[in-house]
């Protein structure tokens, strides 16, 4: 039998891939994938550029639909399936875009109140507190050659079928994603590195591919 490698989006806590607080692994593959490369504007006036020279770095977003759906877990009786259904894989997917630290948040928000009250009440409060909550980090692993470091941009699930208990039982989940640019500054060791890995596969490929058409080359150009 043919093995296949799933794709799939892995939270990770810190700079070092320990244990995973989160991973869903999509139950079929998607059947396309739109990837779309935007090229920041050259500057112009007192900032421009010559031609050739590099400003800000293009973005890649990529657009996937993921399908979920639990009817071979319920064939085989599976206990998960058969009391949610597929709400895990769902509640996997949405814990990716809510910031990751709670007790942290409400903590801060204590501090904040506290500190208003410290502070005699004489004075308006801040317009905007503090962020004290981290987005979760995500690696996007698609294939042998690319893991991403992304960001997850829009969201859009499509319940379409339920079981008795009104779990859902079939889902559409379109995904759009935001293959972030690590800046060599970056605490953040595993993107570094999954960046880097990727950027040499794809390097790599352009190699072969120019070993491949050298010799279309050489006809096409006449000296």
């Amino acid at each position: 039998m043919t093995y296949l490698l799933h794709a799939a989006l892995v939270e990770y806590g810190s700079d070092f891939l320990g244990p995973l607080p989160n991973i869903v692994i999509f139950q079929f593959n998607p059947e396309t994938m739109t990837r779309a490369i935007q090229i920041p504007p050259r500057p112009t006036g007192g900032a421009r550029r010559e031609t050739t020279q590099a400003g800000d770095p293009p973005v890649e977003r990529i657009t996937i639909k993921a399908e979920f759906d639990a009817a071979d877990q319920l064939n085989s009786n599976n206990p998960l399936a058969r009391t949610f259904g597929i709400g895990p894989q769902l509640a996997a997917l949405e814990k990716m875009v809510y910031p990751s630290n709670k007790i942290g948040g409400l903590l801060g928000t204590a501090l904040d109140a506290i500190g208003g009250a410290l502070g005699g009440g004489g004075s308006s409060p801040p317009t905007q507190l503090i962020p004290r909550e981290q987005y979760p980090r995500i690696l996007f692993i698609w294939g042998l050659t690319r893991i991403l470091p992304v960001t997850i941009d829009s969201m859009s699930i499509t319940e379409q079928q339920y079981d008795a208990l009104l779990n859902p039982v079939r889902a559409e989940v379109n995904l759009g994603l935001s293959v972030n640019v690590i800046r060599t500054c970056s605490d953040d060791n595993v993107a570094k590195g999954a960046q880097e890995y990727s950027t040499i596969a794809k390097e790599a490929q352009a190699i072969l591919n120019l070993a491949n058409t050298v010799e279309s080359a050489a006809e096409l150009i006449p000296f």
